[in-house]
């Protein structure tokens, strides 16, 4: 494993009150460093999400590993086959090329810190997402983003079983 050395040495300093916020209820998401913020070593958003909101349906990274650490509530991850539910204060680590999926745990609502290592710009991918719940792209442009976004889709019957 190769240490990310940031392309800056400046601090990264994000105000509650000056970060994006993308989407509602049952799913809401606040952007807080992407990639070029942070000099290419992260990519960093909360996700917060109502009794059993899906966060994300089974992807996985090529490039990144995905940190998800639980603020507050449960959430249920799909890990590789394994499903873990973790609590507030627990930590998930997902390296890269292992399928993974989120979720709030069932009846449970729960606030998430996501850190994607090395960084990727996804910042436009979140908005992207926005705009396919609005109705305006179809979901299906997604797949035409895999590779820019290192976001590539995946079936899972594990997690299919278990939602």
């Amino acid at each position: 494993m190769s240490l990310i050395v940031p392309g800056s040495d400046e601090a990264v300093v994000v105000r509650s009150a000056g970060a994006e916020v993308i989407g509602r209820a049952p799913t809401t998401m606040r952007l807080l460093a992407d990639s070029s913020a942070a000099g290419g070593a992260l990519s960093a958003q909360r996700v917060t999400l109502a009794g059993g909101a899906n966060g994300a349906t089974p992807h996985h990274h090529e490039r990144s590993a995905e940190m998800f650490y639980v603020l507050d509530g449960a959430a249920e991850f799909l890990a590789g086959q394994e499903v873990v539910t973790a609590g507030q204060g627990d930590l998930v680590v997902v390296p890269p090329r292992r399928p993974h999926a989120f979720a709030a745990a069932p009846g449970c609502d729960t606030d998430l810190l996501i850190v994607i290592t090395p960084g990727v710009e996804r910042f436009e991918y979140f908005r992207h997402l926005q705009r396919i719940a609005l109705g305006e792209p179809s979901p299906e442009s997604l797949l035409e983003m895999q590779e820019r976004y290192d976001n590539h889709f995946l079936n899972s019957a594990v997690r299919e079983k278990r939602h």
